[in-house]
């Protein structure tokens, strides 16, 4: 990191990477382009996990190459009369994987679910009959972190 004085414990990475509404996965498809796309992630012990579509590019470049890069934005504030941003981010890498498990991919949607929808939970049981078929979930295991703030 170029701005050492910026530079944030690994426990506040994790924190912000726990609580953002969003992030941004990038992956590498085999024709060496970038590819990144929003997410909604959720923290479980050591791995984080997002839901998506069972088909398309991102699945398709991570059948090609597990590594990815995982970008979060915490709390940010504009301060137009400084020409500047107040911000705290977490950048992470690390290895995905497509679960196959059904009973794993039913935990990481209630965990998703609990995060984006806890006033709903008593139609997750429901919702899941509707869309197990139709929904695909990625694994991350973090192998590296690093959160960076200006306040």
């Amino acid at each position: 990191m170029r701005r050492k004085d910026r530079q944030q414990t690994r426990e506040f990475a994790l924190n912000i990477l726990q609580n953002c509404e969003y992030a941004v996965l990038s992956t590498v498809g085999e024709d060496g382009m970038p590819y990144a796309v929003p997410v909604s992630p959720v923290m479980c012990g050591d791995f984080v996990y997002i839901h998506c579509a069972p088909e398309g590019r991102k699945l398709d470049n991570i059948r090609f190459n597990k590594n990815v890069c995982l970008v979060c934005v915490g709390k940010t504030r504009l301060l137009p009369e400084k020409y500047t941003t107040e911000y705290e981010s977490a950048i992470s890498f690390g290895g995905c994987e497509i679960i196959e498990d059904e009973t794993e991919k039913i935990f990481a949607l209630r965990k998703l679910c609990e995060k984006y929808a806890p006033n709903n939970m008593d139609a997750f049981d429901a919702a899941i009959q509707r869309s197990l078929h139709r929904t695909a979930i990625c694994k991350i295991s973090i192998k590296e972190i690093s959160g960076k703030a200006k306040v």
